[in-house]
Formats: C-alpha cells, structure tokens, sequence
C-alpha cells in the first residue's frame, strides 16, 4: 500500500500547500476539511479489498472541489458539481461520520460495519438534493407570557374558524453553491409564485463564497419579480462578505432589502408590519434594543420580525414580535427528525433555536429548515425545508 500512501499524501499537502499560498484562513481550514478524507484512505484501505479505490476517488473529489474554491471561486457547471463537488462533499461527509471507525483501525483492528457511514453519508446526499413542499399553521398567541426560551408546540395547534390567515414563503440560507444551483433555486422562486402567497420573506445566507455574483443570483431570484410588492429581506451572516452585491440584485428582481428598518403594508390579510434586523455579530443585545426602540410597534397591528440567527432571538424585548422568522442552523441539519423526533446536533451543543416554533416572553419564532446547507456538507436525518405557512393572529 506504500504508493497509495504517498499519492494520498501528495494529493493533501497540493491542496493544503496552494491553501496556505493563496489565503492562510482558508489554508488552515482546507488542512482540517481534507484531513479526515485523507485519514479514511490511509486507514480504512486496508480494511475495505478491492473497494479501495472508491476512496481514492472520493479523497481526489474532495480534494478538486477545494483546489477550484482555492484557485477561483465560482459556481461550477452541472458537470463539475455532478462528479468532483458532490461526490468529494459526500466523501468528506462519510469521513467524519467514519470518525469511530478510523479510530478503531488506528489501533490495527478490523472495523465491522465500515458500510455505515459511507451508506448514512449517500443517503444523506440525497436527501439534501431534494426538498419536499408543505404547509405549515402558525397559531400566534398575544397575550401568554412564557418565562423562559422554549419550543412551542401549540403554535402549531390546529387552528379554529378564524380570519383568512396571513400567508409567507420564507426563503432562507439557500447558500447557492454545489447543492443550490442557480437553476435549482430559480425553481423554488418559481414554486414560490405559483403558491401565490401574501408574503414572500427572505431570512439571509443567499451567497457562499464562490456565488459572489450579481448576475447568477438575479438569474436564480428572478422569479420573484412576478410577486411586486410583496417580496422583503434581511442580511444573513454570509451576505456580508458581497453586501453591495446582493443588494443591487435585490433591487433588480424588486425585493426590498429591510436593513434595521421597518415597514407597514397592507396585505389581503389585513395590515402588518415588518421590522428587518440586520445581521451583527458583537453587541446583538444593544443592537437589536436600539433598532425596535427606533421602531416601536404599530398599536394592534401584527407584527413580524426577520432576524437571520435565531440565537438572538433571546435579545428582542418581550411583545416586540408577534412572530419572528430565522434560519441560520438549516434546521440542526444532523438530526433526528426524519425518524419524527425533535433532537439535533445544534440542541445537543448549543442552547439555542434549532428548528420550528419557539417562544420567550410574548414574543414567538419560527426557525425555518431552510432550503440549503453549508458548513458539514450535507443534510442528515433534517430535510431542508420549502413551506407555505399560514399564519393565524
């Protein structure tokens, strides 16, 4: 195996070597990201006859799809995305679910079931590909003061007779890159207007690093342009890295982008407001406190906030949100919930929203699954999301 070692290596100190050259950040982090695929070839090989070069294959995917992000980041053609980028994400998704196995053949012991991870990763891959249509019933409740952060299942409690709900398709962390094609979120936008909704309230995260591009993301939003009027945004955490870009493509499909400002408009609901939050990363707390002191609430008026990172939702003062819409975890994007139970990884570590409905004071969330993932590079066990909710006041 003492060639395989030395190509592997070869192929990892390329990659991480050009990483450090170009950009010494993104060198550090292509040193971790190839580093686990790069551990399953060397330790897992031995173990696996003849499927071998499945992992030498997976490992060299891997390692294209960072080298292109390295040399030029830009949205691939179908082709690239199709045999370098997904499968190579896949590959690097398996290595770390692997990660159990790779410590028990360090050890020079035969796994048993090293089928596991690459099956769970394969699945999960497709089940990132492919995001189901549903309906979801908000029932927002005024006047119930909850005294700590909680999930909130009778916001989802079938409602009564009741006024025509108010209806939204929230877009949100899309991340257009190898899982979103321009022409794969050019289709949700144009779904989103055959829905027809009242609303149609982007949460933030449209961009990654290589969609950075104001003529692929007018391409992919250009739908909306039938939904004048009725199409609003806030800034995720990712927008910040080309703000000026997607603002100026927000203007041309006719989305206005609501930067810590906050609008009233009549709908076939009856009048709400908006209030857009734009993403901080210090001092969210003063933040968000300054912003809705600014704008006070309009007296019996529904009101919805759009805040891109619902762990600061604890922030905003009590009855400030009849509802507040987030995405930024994609839902906890490894988790349980296709097996119909609530727990993800974002809930295992961290006390913050993950997905759903949520409440705290008088004011309630929804955390939206969102459309697209980034970070680890597939869904597991948490479908991204495409929902046409009905909020009922």
């Amino acid at each position: 195996m003492q060639p395989l070692w030395i190509f592997t290596l070869l192929v990892y100190a390329l990659v991480v070597g050009v990483g450090v050259r170009t950009n010494l950040t993104f060198g550090i982090f292509s040193l971790v990201l190839l580093g686990l695929p790069t551990w399953a070839v060397l330790g897992l090989a031995p173990h696996v006859g003849a499927a071998w070069p499945l992992l030498v294959v997976g490992h060299v995917a891997a390692a294209l799809h960072l080298l292109a992000l390295l040399l030029r980041p830009r949205l691939r053609p179908v082709w690239f995305r199709a045999i370098v980028s997904i499968p190579g994400l896949g590959f690097a998704a398996a290595s770390l679910l692997a990660l159990p196995w790779l410590i028990v053949s360090s050890f020079g012991v035969q796994p048993a079931g090293l089928v596991v991870p690459f099956a769970l990763a394969a699945f999960g891959t497709a089940q990132t590909l492919y995001t189901r249509e549903t309906t979801v019933d908000f029932v927002v409740d005024r006047e119930v003061e909850v005294d700590r952060l909680v999930r909130y299942p009778a916001a989802t409690a079938k409602p009564g007779a009741s006024a025509r709900p108010l209806t939204i398709v929230q877009i949100t962390d899309p991340h257009l890159g190898p899982y979103m094609s321009v022409a794969r979120l050019r289709r949700i936008c144009e779904r989103t207007v055959t829905r027809d909704p009242d609303l149609v309230l982007i949460t933030g995260d449209i961009m990654t690093m290589e969609s950075q591009d104001e003529e692929a993301i007018v391409a992919a939003l250009a739908p909306l342009a039938g939904l004048a009027g009725r199409v609003f945004a806030c800034h995720g955490n990712h927008d910040l890295e080309a703000r000026r870009v997607l603002e100026r493509a927000y203007a041309r499909v006719g989305a206005r982008l609501l930067i810590d400002e906050a609008v009233t408009l009549q709908t076939p609901a009856g009048e709400v407001q908006l209030l857009g939050l734009d993403f901080v990363w210090r001092d969210r707390k003063a933040h968000i406190e300054g912003v809705t002191a600014a704008f006070p609430r309009v007296p019996v008026v529904p009101r919805i906030v759009l805040l891109h990172d619902p762990g600061a939702f604890r922030h905003l003062p009590s009855g400030h949100a009849d509802l507040v819409l987030s995405g930024h975890t994609h839902g906890g994007q490894l988790g349980l919930l296709s097996l119909g139970l609530p727990h993800t990884f974002v809930s295992v570590v961290a006390k913050m929203p993950d997905h759903g409905p949520w409440a705290l004071g008088r004011n309630r969330m929804y955390v939206h699954r969102a459309q697209g993932v980034y970070g680890f590079p597939i869904r597991l066990g948490v479908p991204g999301e495409q929902s046409l909710m009905r909020v009922h006041f």
